[in-house]
């Protein structure tokens, strides 16, 4: 026993590099695929509601069976899982590669989502167990900082595929890297589960899958037809009923899913919460950026990856560095520095510009990556670390579902406010604007992409009237989002403060 425990904590360094390959493979997936949706309309044919269920079916059945594989990776063993959620990812994205129309592509994409919801929650299971809690912070830091690497790396090799090669491509791509994975982590990662295995609760698996579903429909739908339709009224009462019925399931059975006394703990929730407003904050930036630097300041798919590298480079270094920190200073005044730093980046950022240059959004990019990372390093090691590693499955599951579910309701929430400040904005500078077709205001004030695409169909003077009044009313709505950004920023920081002991066992 001895023995073997030597052996995994000499190897714990390569096996936090195969764990991050791993959860490479989830990334670089969501960014590329966001990157290349253009192409697949044109080259697929597909229509506006394929594109959108292209995305919304991998993050419908990701999220919804997230609570379900981080317990099953406790009953079973976190690398058993992980390794058949990469081929099961692999296997989906090779048939995505191929797929010939639309509809097959919207399958194997909710197929991939079965093996993403396997992989990442076993991830940072496999961490908790395998580094000693001395140690454990900084791999959970490396973690977070490779996800940030993951999140740029994937818009400029979504750039270079759809430039140099084709669609195909951006499924393609996850073959060798999938290879890599489950070769390395058959010889590298250490298998761990629950020493004393439950019986597995199959009604609160249910409730929770199906809560998950009905919530994460209804955030996906409401973007796009509104908070009163009712369909989505409908999945949100759905979704109510059944974690109603889980909570009521899970206080009364002997093998429960989740713990509900895990949350007595105040590191526990706290790490939770401060995730959650971590995603509800960033959405503000990060929902409105691509649109900014493509339709605003003009980049193309590959310019606009290649500015995200700051982001990118600010998210490693402060989940690289956060834990030296902490051990300083406590986890509370860390990540309350990385909410403070969030807002005022998130402040400088309402400042911006259609003629902002670069090095000013870089700097700020930098520095909103650099304070995100003072947050999601240490909440997610103050989550893990509050539960026995018997549990480790179920917690890295809650800190995923947290941040998913917080960002959904973030891209709804800020997505109808963009939509909507975008256009008031634009209708009512067209309207003191003589010359514009109505039939065009109607499309361009959907979007400063549609107004994009509609002024390229005018004669130049005044297809630029309309760009440069698009431009400016994205500006307006981009003010309010980030101005969002900093209040939620400033809420986290006081919820840390509030609820957050500095250190373990306080």
């Amino acid at each position: 026993m001895k023995e073997n425990y030597s052996k995994v904590y000499r190897h714990r360094w390569w096996t936090l590099a195969v764990i991050a390959i791993s959860v490479l493979v989830v990334v670089l997936d969501s960014t590329i695929v966001n990157i290349a949706l253009p192409t697949l309309q044109r080259e697929m044919n597909t229509t506006q509601s394929e594109l959108q269920w292209i995305i919304n079916s991998y993050i419908l059945v990701f999220g919804s069976l997230m609570l379900t594989t981080g317990s099953l990776g406790d009953r079973f063993g976190r690398k058993r899982l992980l390794q058949a959620g990469i081929c099961i990812f692999a296997g989906a994205s090779a048939a995505a590669a191929f797929a010939s129309t639309g509809g097959w592509l919207i399958l194997w994409r909710a197929v991939m989502g079965i093996g993403g919801a396997m992989i990442l929650p076993s991830t940072l299971a496999i961490i908790t167990s395998v580094f000693p809690e001395n140690e454990r912070g900084r791999a959970i830091g490396l973690w977070a900082g490779l996800n940030g690497i993951g999140i740029a790396l994937g818009p400029i090799l979504g750039g270079l595929i759809i430039d140099k090669l084709d669609w195909h491509w951006i499924f393609l791509i996850n073959l060798p890297v999938a290879a890599v994975a489950i070769i390395s982590g058959f010889f590298l990662i250490p298998d761990s589960k629950d020493s004393h295995p439950r019986k597995i609760d199959i009604p609160g698996t249910l409730f929770s899958a199906v809560g998950l579903a009905g919530l994460t429909y209804g955030l996906i739908q409401s973007g796009r037809d509104g908070w009163s339709d009712t369909l989505v009224i409908v999945s949100f009462i759905s979704a109510a009923v059944f974690f109603t019925l889980f909570i009521l399931w899970e206080r009364r059975t002997a093998h429960p899913v989740i713990e509900l006394s895990f949350f007595k703990n105040r590191r526990f929730s706290a790490g939770v919460g401060a995730v959650c407003l971590m995603a509800l904050a960033m959405t503000g930036v990060s929902f409105g950026l691509t649109l900014y630097m493509q339709f605003v300041q003009q980049y193309t798919a590959l310019e606009t990856g290649i500015r995200f590298i700051p982001l990118a480079a600010g998210v490693m270094l402060g989940s690289g560095t956060s834990h030296r920190m902490v051990s300083r200073f406590g986890t509370t005044w860390i990540v309350v520095s990385g909410f403070i730093g969030a807002a005022v980046m998130a402040g400088l950022a309402s400042l911006w510009k259609t003629d902002t240059p670069y090095w000013n959004i870089g700097v700020i990019l930098s520095g909103f990556g650099f304070f995100l990372g003072y947050i999601a390093a240490p909440a997610t090691t103050a989550v893990m670390s509050s539960l026995s590693g018997d549990r480790a499955g179920i917690g890295s599951a809650m800190n995923t579902v947290g941040r998913m579910i917080s960002g959904s309701i973030g891209i709804a929430v800020v997505g109808s406010i963009l939509s909507e400040v975008y256009s008031t904005s634009f209708r009512e500078a067209v309207a003191l604007t003589a010359g514009i077709p109505a039939a065009i205001t109607e499309v361009a004030g959907d979007s400063v992409g549609a107004a994009v695409v509609a002024a390229q169909l005018l004669p130049p003077e005044t297809g630029n009237i309309i760009t440069e009044i698009a431009r400016q009313s994205f500006m307006d709505g981009w003010q309010i989002t980030t101005l969002i950004t900093c209040g939620v920023s400033v809420i986290g920081a006081f919820f840390i403060m509030q609820f957050m002991p500095a250190r373990a066992g306080k």
